[in-house]
């Protein structure tokens, strides 16, 4: 992680990383004052009635959304009908799903067998941490990781990091990447730091970043991109976004170029609006694609920048989050948080400027 103020702040940058430009200050680092280690939660038991104590990481939350979180596997619907036939108490009284909690309520639980069947152990793995405090830990995803398990994919970053800590109660994703994304992920350890993150985003108030590469030559330095986006799902049930005019949900990407290549260009994308895949469709609209993706990219190019046709061997999405700016969402203290290209990334752009 890297805070720059206006007296050190340059206005160039190699083409491998981002612009120096956010302003910031911090207080001090996580090697400075880890984290706090808090008692395991407790989880509802299959065989017998639990009792569970609200903490101050859930106080304020609804009791449904409590018991969802709480039970994971089970079924929404059964989780419903037994707050509504009052299995479920508060403080040994009958409460309604949308019952606000409080910190030191005994949640009474009934008990509760998963209806799915269980999944093995996610692998406790941590990825690099840029930043972390006893509220956030900002860690560098790998290409190639989803941010969450589902969808066929048993575990994702968010389930090893828990296995890897499975001291910390409370780790839960403030946003998502696309799991051919690299970079910046943003993790809130309490549920003030996630409400927080959340209102940040919803207000557009978190500076988000990304370098990508694509295929042709980039003509201007700064270009606006307004497209309506739509989401749809395949026969397969595959997720996809297409731009749609009539049905489609503004989207506003600004791209910067950075450095050409010959065929291909190297831009910063500034997140105006957070739609799903945003990124590669506009690029794939405006008709330049970005190496390496599979879904909206030119699979011609990919085919041959796999094979090492231009310098050496690509095969992932050349899409990375590279820098983040923000106030933290519980002190307020301005954050920058920046993460560089990985090996494969910067040895092939190594490549092309060779070539």
């Amino acid at each position: 992680m890297s805070v720059t103020d206006n007296s050190t702040a340059t206005s160039t940058a190699p083409p491998n990383s981002c612009p120096h430009k956010y302003n910031g200050t911090m207080t001090e680092s996580a090697k400075e004052r880890p984290a706090a280690v808090r008692p395991a939660a407790v989880r509802p038991a299959a065989d017998r009635v639990s009792y569970v104590t609200v903490g101050a990481d859930s106080a304020g939350q609804r009791l449904d959304n409590f018991l969802l979180r709480l039970a994971k596997g089970v079924p929404q619907s059964h989780v419903y009908r037994i707050v509504r036939s009052g299995e479920v108490r508060v403080n040994k009284a009958r409460a309604s799903a949308d019952q606000r909690l409080a910190e030191g309520d005994q949640v009474r639980v009934p008990p509760l067998r998963t209806a799915l069947p269980a999944r093995p152990p996610a692998r406790a793995q941590m990825p690099p941490v840029l930043f972390e405090d006893e509220w956030l830990v900002v860690v560098d995803k790998p290409a190639g990781l989803a941010a969450h398990g589902g969808s066929g994919i048993a575990h994702g970053l968010i389930e090893m990091v828990r296995a890897a800590r499975p001291h910390q109660p409370y780790l839960e994703l403030a946003h998502r990447l696309d799991r051919e994304t690299s970079g910046i992920l943003l993790l809130a350890k309490t549920r003030r730091a996630l409400l927080g993150l959340h209102e940040l985003l919803r207000e557009g108030l978190v500076d988000k970043r990304y370098l990508a590469l694509v295929a042709g030559d980039w003509v201007n330095d700064r270009q606006h991109v307004r497209l309506p986006l739509a989401k749809r799902s395949t026969a397969g049930g595959e997720r996809r976004v297409s731009v749609d005019e009539d049905e489609g949900l503004a989207s506003h990407t600004v791209f910067n170029l950075r450095h050409r290549y010959g065929r291909f260009s190297l831009l910063e994308a500034e997140l105006k609006t957070g739609r799903t895949h945003q990124i590669r469709v506009h690029l794939a609209h405006v008709g330049f694609p970005i190496v390496g993706d599979d879904k909206y990219g030119d699979f011609e190019v990919n085919r041959r920048a796999g094979r090492g046709e231009f310098g050496v061997p690509f095969k992932r999405m050349f899409l990375h989050a590279c820098a983040s700016r923000f106030r933290h969402p519980v002190s307020g203290v301005p954050m920058t948080v920046e993460s560089a290209l990985d090996r494969e990334c910067s040895d092939f752009l190594q490549a092309l400027g060779r070539a």
